[in-house]
């Protein structure tokens, strides 16, 4: 006795629109989180970001 078993993948395309869509939401959620750490009041926040661009080597100031 044998037992057949098959599996169905399911394709999705994504089309060029929603792959814009992705990238453009990405970007502004990216921007609102370097806004929101990089003017923070909340020294913890804004300490933990400044230390971080330090080790990325990125100047800040």
């Amino acid at each position: 006795m044998s037992i057949i078993t098959t599996s169905h993948s399911a394709s999705t395309a994504t089309t060029q629109t929603q792959r814009l869509t992705a990238a453009i939401g990405t970007a502004i959620l990216g921007a609102c989180l370097v806004y929101f750490a990089g003017f923070s009041h909340i020294e913890a926040v804004h300490n933990a970001a400044h230390d971080t661009r330090h080790s990325a080597a990125f100047p800040c100031h």
